[in-house]
């Protein structure tokens, strides 16, 4: 399947819903959904290209609206979006780099925060791996990155990608919390220094 400039060979989706855990049922039911784009490394087989950013503009925003769209119709509407992330594996005979420039640019993070009406940076993940290895996409508030209930991850596996001369770019988020958060938030949190740390031991 090839979509304008993107030479996208599969579009892959991931749905995780956990209804109980340890045995007790959630208090929030969460939906995590990742979808993974692979496609041609658009700089595989030309050795060092020193500047990327041909690639980046044509490539970037493309894949950015296609992985967002399925992601919202995933959860059910923008409104259910409340954590996002973003991730990019590249194989064997690319450079990190290669993931990078499709993932780390306002031309694909810019698009994916407006299209979900985010304001925060979106937190990510990428490597360089074979075909088939799995890849754990971090997620965060997508309003309030601090929110320490919405840290959580994704996992997403495409079992015949990326070929050496592939990436996959994944677009991620989750509606709603961890299952039963309960640790708090940095809005409420004390205040803890070392020496606050040390006086406890001492006393105990």
């Amino acid at each position: 399947m090839s979509r304008g400039a993107c030479d996208i060979r599969k579009v892959v989706t991931v749905v995780d819903e956990v209804l109980l855990e340890l045995g007790r049922p959630v208090a929030t039911q969460v939906r995590r959904v990742a979808v993974a784009a692979v496609l041609r490394n658009p700089w595989a087989g030309r050795g060092f290209v020193a500047d990327l950013q041909p690639e980046v503009e044509a490539v970037a925003p493309e894949l950015a609206q296609l992985l967002t769209g399925k992601l919202i119709d995933a959860l059910g509407g923008v409104d259910r979006v409340e954590a996002f992330g973003k991730a990019a594996v590249v194989g064997l005979d690319g450079e990190i780099e290669h993931g990078g420039a499709l993932i780390h640019t306002p031309y694909f993070g810019n698009v994916l925060r407006e299209l979900t009406e985010g304001t925060s940076i979106i937190v990510f993940s990428d490597d360089r791996l074979p075909a088939g290895e799995p890849l754990t996409v971090p997620l965060w508030h997508k309003t309030a990155a601090a929110t320490r209930s919405h840290y959580q991850t994704v996992q997403i596996r495409v079992p015949d990608a990326p070929r050496p001369d592939e990436l996959v770019v994944v677009a991620a988020a989750a509606s709603g919390p961890r299952p039963n958060a309960r640790i708090g938030d940095r809005r409420t949190d004390p205040a803890v220094r070392l020496a606050d740390l040390e006086k406890l031991e001492s006393a105990r």
